[in-house]
């Protein structure tokens, strides 16, 4: 009998394609929205394995819906919203994909960045109703980026990546990261490690990329945001909980930053309300490895994942290998 897959959200037909040789593929087909836990618990009744995007949450709940479940075929890097530890207990199989988001996060970032400075939104929004300002108009000037200062909290393969992209801006570019890179990697980026305070201070434009843990979760908050100039602007692409939603908030409203740029939020798909109301606050719903080419090479990433799972082998990118210990 070929194994039943449930597919949380549509992704690549090319990869749909393959999924449907190895096995008895059902689709939510609705792109639109997260799929809420009971209906995530209602899939997992009558599948083998669930095939899930970085948004779904794969709880306790969810995992012991099915005592017969026996895979976890994400596509995200770092399993944030997967219970690894519950899924490892009840021997389910979980998979990721590797780090192949890089240049995409780092484009969306620094798109971000120069729609808030310049106010894309806003003139794209005012053209829409009608009105045209003028040529000249100061109606929308905005933040100048070319010559600026970028800081950049965490320079890892994203962090450089967003450093290369400011080289074009003829930017300075301050990094804080603890540990720092070598001398000839710090010199062929262009840039120079400072400290997170010293780099609050300094920066015209901050931009967010540490991993996600106990040290970082609110790393930006209202001390952090009260360092930062007035003049400056927040760009997040990492994850939501490294800033203080809340904190972020009153900042802006009380003109203590210029505004952010923002793709990942503390609690999404929840989102502060004020944000929604804020002109100065450029909001996408975690873009950032939306680009076609790539979301197909990541379908067929975790199609590899399961094809190895059917054939009874070790997928090439497991999270818990442990389940297939013996005796496991």
């Amino acid at each position: 009998m070929r194994p039943r897959v449930y597919v949380t959200q549509p992704i690549a037909e090319s990869a749909l394609g393959r999924l449907r040789d190895i096995a008895e593929v059902e689709i939510n087909l609705d792109s639109s929205r997260i799929l809420a836990t009971p209906k995530l618990i209602e899939a997992a009744k009558r599948s083998d394995i669930i095939l899930c995007l970085l948004h779904d949450v794969i709880n306790r709940d969810v995992l012991a819906a099915n005592p017969n479940l026996k895979a976890i075929a994400s596509m995200t890097i770092t399993p944030d919203r997967i219970d690894v530890t519950e899924a490892t207990t009840r021997k389910i199989i979980v998979t990721n994909i590797p780090a192949v988001v890089t240049d995409a996060t780092a484009d969306i970032a620094f798109g971000l960045l120069l729609a808030v400075a310049r106010r894309i939104v806003e003139g794209d929004r005012v053209v829409r109703s009608g009105v045209f300002p003028g040529s000249q108009s100061n109606h929308l000037a905005g933040a100048a980026v070319s010559g600026k200062t970028l800081g950049i909290v965490g320079m890892g393969r994203i962090g450089q990546a967003m450093a290369r992209r400011a080289r074009g801006f003829d930017m300075t570019v301050l990094y804080a990261d603890p540990r720092a890179l070598s001398a000839e990697e710090e010199q062929k980026l262009g840039v120079r490690l400072v400290s997170f305070e010293e780099l609050l201070g300094q920066s015209d434009f901050i931009s967010l990329h540490p991993a996600l843990n106990s040290e970082t979760q609110h790393m930006i908050g209202p001390r952090q945001l009260a360092l930062m100039k007035r003049s400056a602007y927040l760009i997040n692409t990492s994850r939501g909980q490294i800033v203080d939603e809340k904190a972020l908030v009153v900042a802006l409203k009380e003109g203590r930053i210029a505004g952010a740029g923002i793709d990942v939020f503390e609690n999404e798909p929840k989102i502060e309300r004020a944000l929604l109301r804020m002109d100065n606050v450029v909001l996408t719903p975690h873009l950032g490895s939306a680009v076609m080419e790539l979301r197909e090479r990541m379908a067929h990433v975790v199609v590899d994942n399961i094809a190895a799972i059917v054939e009874g082998r070790q997928p090439p990118n497991c999270i818990n290998p442990q389940v297939f210990a013996p005796g496991a």
